[in-house]
């Protein structure tokens, strides 16, 4: 089994002793109970991985000591999910957790024409991400965007990547899997909201050079399109 594995924001790349903050160390202390001497990683979310030892613990208080770093290369791949906030909270979660995972490196929440809901917690959603990047062993976190409105696309498109946008309606769109993703060092996809893109969204993206795609033959849920979205850009 693994070491226990943590996530600190701000790691300078030099320090070599570390007060972790409360919330971590209530956990190692008080629901791992572990105790000096033991060891465990740390990881900044861009790439640091620390292994580090315990030299100090109380309730609310752990300090370490860093006994070894190492620093992993960021993905040459860059996948961005432009994806609408949807009115249930509970499945947007589910796609940061899923697309995190999957290994997304960037995520655009859309404020849509027919999003039902633009009230968007920053922070609670970054912390659906730092802890599925802790789960799946990773140290890289995506980078989670304030929600941007789509129609200031010009804003936040990929300058020198695909840009890509799924909806439902018929027209000319190819399938996403028949792209050649492996070919693209940075890929974006927009993904609509329930009740899809409005055809003024769709022509406006067009105009800006996104390309038109389908996922598949059925269709999803916002959350559902995200997660395939994803996986395509990500395998394939």
């Amino acid at each position: 089994m693994g070491l226990p594995f943590f996530y600190i924001p701000g790691y300078d790349g030099v320090q070599s002793q570390i007060a972790l903050d409360e919330d971590t160390s209530k956990h190692i202390v008080q629901v791992l109970r572990m105790k000096e001497g033991e060891q465990l990683k740390l990881t900044d979310g861009k790439g640091n991985v620390l292994t580090c030892g315990i030299t100090a613990v109380s309730k609310r208080h752990c300090e370490v000591d860093v006994l070894s770093a190492v620093m992993y290369p960021e993905s040459a791949k860059k996948i961005t999910i432009a994806i609408s906030i949807i009115k249930n909270s509970s499945r947007f979660e589910w796609f940061l957790e899923k697309a995190t995972e999957i290994g997304v490196t960037e995520i655009i929440p859309l404020i849509c024409e027919r999003t039902e809901k633009e009230r968007f917690r920053h922070d609670r959603m970054k912390g659906i991400c730092i802890s599925a990047m802790l789960q799946s062993q990773q140290c890289w976190l995506p980078l989670l965007r304030e929600p941007e409105q789509f129609k200031n696309l010009n804003k936040w498109k990929s300058a020198t990547g695909a840009n890509f946008i799924a909806y439902c309606i018929e027209g000319n769109k190819q399938a996403l899997s028949h792209f050649q993703i492996s070919t693209l060092s940075h890929s974006l996809i927009c993904i609509g909201p329930e009740g899809d893109f409005t055809p003024a969204e769709i022509e406006l993206a067009l105009q800006h050079q996104f390309i038109p795609v389908s996922l598949g033959d059925t269709r999803l849920r916002t959350e559902t399109a995200g997660v395939v979205a994803a996986t395509l850009l990500r395998l394939v």
